[in-house]
């Protein structure tokens, strides 16, 4: 028989590929200094009809065929070669024990050292002793099981098929839904939103009815906003008492002190947005109110920046700080004195960031039921108080075929992602009744992307150019274009959204299944498990070395340019090894020019790209997209409130910053220890995840 499969080492069955073992032994040559293609081709002919000869009766195993590649290029004295491929599957064979290791068994290829230990850390399920009885395959098919039963209740899909197309998503690592929903489908409580929102009133009762309730949120798995505008200001009256109010902030800490205490009892660190309007009297406490490094780590906090307090920045005016409890003007200063200090202070430490609340609520989808007070912890969704979203993102570097996007797989995706996330909607079980009732009430989504920069890598296109900026507003264009068409195709079947007729969409008759659709968010720990450039967000870092189990060290180098690398024949490991000191390809003459161009990292490129880029995916998003502009070290006070204005100005509904080694305990850095090529990792404001 012809043999067409072959025997994988967890017992499926694949296609016997001829260009597979070409690919190898070629590999195995390059390793020795060999570069003859055709070579490699022969000997793959010569391989491939041995295997046919030898296996007449039963498909052989992936083993049986590497033995006999060895085989062969030893019988046609290829003794360099041959040496090169043994030792390259004693390699593959250590880096599946390690995997195995951290698993307990056989795990696909496709999975990465840092997927497989953050889904046994964060995702995989254990039973009561701890010990870990689920792998990552499972996973994926206990989130497709729960999240397809919806349909059931619809009838308007079959649910085993829908359970199918869920799972081969996932399992591709083509869409990835976010955190609570990996680590919560299928179990109690099954609560599966990321993001929600709480009201803080200026009230003992509604203060602490808040902390209440953002305990139980942090409990589940998600991420609070808050927006602690409306607390009076320090020293303030009080009805029943002779002294002052504290204000917000001392409130704030309150709430840290608690997310503080309920992380430690869960697999996903609990998050914090805290919002205060530009124009509360304690804006100048609250933009130095981690100022130290030891405060409020579990927030991340931003300013609320108003249209009036913006345009008088720009005028150099003065403007009004305001009492929330009885709206008078406490005092006017000058907007630059408040705008230079933000900049300071985000200069200083990354942090505050900024929100451009009327621009957010300009484009608030249900303005008949509230005003959009806050955010999700990282800025990409935008809710009503008790509103909840799930998210999800589609993987942009599994929709590249050659050199072209693949707009009809694209497509598909979009439609099972919006699918999907209606619905979490409906199997999720919600924290608390009035949350239940008002996400239900506008069932909104946030479908977002991932792994942009690596599509531009596989594109041949530089993220800092006007054909990034095309690029990525081809792509968002389509996302959005299709999303709605998807989200429409659904309210025909299931219904609009219950609060539809108060939305902006009655007025066009437009009946979408969901108030919102899209949202960027920072995909975190999703992006790991599909080993792909995190969001919209220019690569890191091309190369580092990595330590696996304690122990053993690994060249980690980024898969599209290992490709390239070794296409153009300047592929070693020395000069992996080298970029990874370096953090930039930029300044290695020994990589070819229009390499160099394409295989930017995140301080090879200008702020005003990256808020470019930003305000591009905006333009496209009913959400908002979260993002942080990088920075080098030598950055200025001024290139940050530049970044802020220019951020204004092109549309964004808010930005964050972050200057290297601003930051003592930064998440990602480099290190320039003789003994440990430089580490990268990306920094984060408290937890970057989706």
């Amino acid at each position: 028989m012809v043999i067409k499969k072959i025997r994988k080492r967890d017992g499926r069955f694949v296609e016997f590929d001829k260009d597979k073992i070409a690919k190898a032994i070629y590999r195995a040559a390059y390793a020795v200094g060999g570069k003859d293609k055709d070579r490699a081709d022969y000997l793959a002919t010569l391989a491939f009809e041995k295997v046919n000869k030898s296996f007449k009766t039963r498909y052989p195993t992936v083993e049986e065929v590497q033995d006999t590649i060895e085989r062969i290029l030893i019988e046609n004295h290829h003794i360099k070669t041959a040496k090169a491929y043994i030792l390259y599957r004693e390699k593959q064979a250590r880096i599946r024990d390690l995997k195995k290791s951290i698993i307990g068994t056989i795990v696909s290829k496709d999975f990465s050292f840092n997927a497989l230990k953050i889904m046994r850390d964060k995702y995989l399920l254990n039973d009561e002793n701890g010990i870990l009885i689920e792998t990552p395959e499972g996973m994926f098919r206990r989130v497709a099981k729960t999240v397809a039963k919806a349909d059931e209740i619809f009838q308007d899909f079959d649910a085993k098929e829908t359970e199918e197309h869920f799972y081969e998503a996932m399992k591709s690592l083509s869409f990835i839904p976010n955190s609570p929903t990996l680590m919560n489908s299928g179990t109690k409580p099954q609560q599966l939103s990321a993001c929600f929102v709480l009201p803080i009133e200026d009230s003992v009762e509604g203060i602490y009815t808040s902390l209440r309730n953002a305990a139980i949120i942090y409990q589940s798995g998600g991420g609070t906003g808050f927006n602690f505008s409306k607390l009076r200001p320090k020293g303030d009256s009080l009805k029943f008492s002779k002294g002052g109010s504290s204000g917000p902030v001392p409130f704030m800490k309150l709430f840290d002190k608690s997310t503080e205490i309920m992380k430690k009892g869960g697999k996903k660190r609990g998050a914090n947005m805290g919002i205060l309007s530009v124009d509360h009297p304690d804006i100048f406490e609250f933009i130095t109110s981690k100022e130290n490094q030891k405060s409020l780590n579990n927030f991340n906090i931003s300013v609320g920046m108003t249209t009036k307090f913006m345009e008088a920045v720009k005028r150099n005016n003065m403007y009004e700080l305001i009492n929330p409890k009885n709206a008078e003007v406490v005092r006017k200063i000058p907007a630059r004195e408040v705008f230079d200090l933000l900049s300071t202070m985000a200069w200083k430490n990354g942090e505050p960031g900024v929100v451009f609340i009327d621009r957010i609520n300009k484009y608030n989808s249900t303005p008949e039921i509230g005003e959009i007070e806050s955010t999700s912890p990282c800025g990409e969704v935008l809710l009503l108080p008790y509103e909840s979203c799930n998210l999800g993102s589609i993987n942009l570097y599994n929709v590249v075929d050659g050199n072209s996007i693949d707009f009809d797989k694209l497509k598909k995706l979009i439609y099972l992602a919006v699918h999907f996330l209606d619905n979490v909607i409906e199997v999720n079980q919600y924290p608390l009744k009035e949350i239940e009732e008002i996400t239900k009430a506008n069932r909104k989504i946030g479908l977002g992307v991932m792994g942009f920069s690596d599509m531009l890598y596989a594109l041949g296109i530089k993220y800092d150019s006007e054909e990034g900026l095309k690029t990525a507003e081809k792509i968002m264009k389509f996302i959005s274009e299709e999303a709605r068409n998807a989200s429409i195709e659904l309210a025909n079947k299931r219904g609009v959204f219950p609060n539809w007729k108060k939305s902006i969409y009655a007025k066009g008759d437009v009946k979408l299944r969901n108030a919102s659709l899209l949202s960027i968010a920072p995909t975190g720990s999703i992006s790991l498990i599909a080993d792909c450039s995190s969001s919209i967000e220019p690569n890191f870092a091309l190369s580092y070395i990595r330590k696996v189990m304690g122990t053993e060290e690994f060249l980690y180098v980024n898969k599209h340019f290992a490709t390239i690398a070794r296409e153009k024949d300047f592929y070693s490991d020395e000069l992996m090894k080298k970029i990874a000191s370096l953090g930039s390809v930029q300044s290695l003459k020994e990589i070819p020019r229009d390499v160099r161009d394409i295989f930017v990292t995140s301080h090879d490129i200008s702020a005003e790209y990256h808020v470019k880029m930003q305000a591009t995916f905006q333009k496209y998003v009913d959400n908002a997209v979260s993002k942080s502009v990088n920075l080098k070290n030598t950055a200025s006070k001024e290139d940050v409130g530049n970044i802020f204005m220019t951020a204004y100005d092109l549309g964004c509904k808010g930005i964050t910053i972050y200057r290297d080694g601003s930051r003592s305990g930064q998440i990602l850095n480099i290190d320039l220890t003789p003994s440990t090529p430089r580490r990268v990792v990306k920094k984060m404001r408290v937890v970057k995840d989706s």
